[in-house]
This record gives structure tokens, C-alpha cells and sequence, in this order.
């Protein structure tokens, strides 16, 4: 499988960088009290904290904004997922805990104020591309409701657009039956590569602690662009 970041992409965000997570032998499930308590407490740590200042004083919040618009697509109708999150939190509305991976997965996004996503492995089809959505990319979300992907980053299999920072498609979501997973960190354009290659190790540490197995990082970007990963 290649997994690669549409060259022309470069053009408007020189700097545009990925973090790659591949998850094997893992093992989905409820997830531990010391997780929920522990996503629960940083929900809360946020919601006064976005009580005392406004979402564009958060570095990683303001940084995918900036890149948002960069690609013609409006946050206040569209936001990347970790503004949705931090919005709700503001509201009070928590993320009620649900599985080890998900809830993981939430926890890395509020951490470091960045989109991140995970995919069921098999379910993805032939080779992966980000790139920039069309008038005619669209699928069921996550969210409930067919999204409308226009010029909005999206990740692209094979079949058919599966993922965004803004929400993902419910095709290739992950279940407790799945034992492999791609997680796409959609890391800061500001940050060095040896930053983004740190935060993207340090996650995937993180989350084989608790869902147990392997895991394997890699960093997209313009000097290295495309990765190969055995299936």
C-alpha cells in the first residue's frame, strides 16, 4: 500500500506534514476506568481553560485554520475536527467515552490541538492519497450526514474519498473486531520534522500501552512525500 500527499498540495502549504500510525495485532475494547477518568479530567481542564480565552489563542486551533483557509474552505462552516471538539467542549457537551481506540484517538486531537483520525486497515482499498476535495466528493460522515467535501483535504483509497480532517466517512470505521489500523495525524505545518516525528512516535506508544500490539510511524512531507506499507 503507498500512502502519499498529493504533490500539488505543496503549492499552497509548502510545509504540509503527516503523521502516520500503523496499529497491528491490536485489540479493540471498552475502554479502562484510567483512560475515561483521565479524557474526562482533560475535557474539564479544557472547559475552563476556553472559559478564560478564545479558540484562536490555541496554537494548533489557529495553525489549522490558517491552513483551512489556505485551501478555500471556511472553518465556521466546515471546521477541522479537533475545533468541533474543542467547541463542544466549551459548550460542556464531553465526549462520552465509547472504546480504547476512538477514545484515544480523541485524547491525542484535544492534546495537541490537531485533526487526527483512524481507519479500520482492511477495509481500505489499494493505495491511500490526501489530496483536495471536488465539487463532486461527498460520503456518509461519522456525524450522521452526507458531507459535502469541497475543497476541503481529504484522504482517497482506491474506491472511493474515506477521511478528512473535517469528519470521516463511516465506511472504514473502527469497530472492537478490528485488529489493524491506519491513524492519520494531521500534524501542524509549522512544526519541525523532528517534532512531528516525536509526536507521531510518542502517540503511537501511547495507544499500543493500552490497545497492546505494534506500531510503526512514519511523517509525510514535501522532501519525502510517499511511504510504502507492507500489507
Amino acid at each position: 500500500m503507498k500512502i502519499e500527499i498529493d504533490k500539488g498540495l505543496f503549492t499552497t502549504v509548502p510545509q504540509l506534514k503527516l503523521g502516520i500510525n500503523h496499529y497491528t495485532n491490536i485489540t479493540v475494547s471498552e475502554s479502562p476506568q484510567m483512560l475515561k477518568g483521565r479524557l474526562q479530567l482533560f475535557q474539564e481542564q479544557l472547559f475552563f481553560e476556553l472559559d478564560r480565552k478564545p479558540l484562536s489563542n490555541f496554537p494548533g486551533i489557529q495553525s489549522w485554520r490558517e491552513t483551512w483557509k489556505a485551501f478555500g474552505s471556511d472553518h465556521n462552516q466546515s471546521p477541522p475536527s479537533v475545533e468541533y471538539l474543542y467547541k463542544n467542549i466549551k459548550e460542556q457537551n464531553y465526549h462520552q467515552s465509547n472504546q480504547t481506540a476512538v477514545d484515544l484517538n480523541i485524547f491525542f486531537s484535544l492534546q495537541y490541538e490537531i485533526p487526527t483520525s483512524i481507519y479500520d486497515f482492511n477495509d481500505l482499498v489499494g493505495n491511500i492519497q490526501l489530496t483536495l476535495g471536488g465539487e463532486d466528493d461527498r460520503y456518509n460522515g461519522l456525524n450522521g450526514q452526507v458531507n459535502d467535501l469541497n475543497n476541503i483535504l481529504l484522504l482517497r483509497d482506491e474506491y472511493s474519498p474515506f477521511g478528512s480532517p473535517y469528519v470521516d466517512s463511516i465506511r472504514c470505521a473502527v469497530t472492537e473486531e478490528t485488529t489493524e489500523i491506519l491513524q492519520v495525524i494531521y500534524l501542524r505545518p509549522s512544526m519541525s520534522e523532528e517534532e512531528a516525528h516525536k509526536l507521531t512516535t510518542a502517540s503511537g506508544n501511547m495507544f499500543t500501552s493500552i490497545s497492546g500490539g505494534d506500531s510503526a510511524s512514519y511523517v509525510l512531507t514535501s522532501s519525502q512525500p510517499h511511504i510504502d506499507l507492507v500489507r
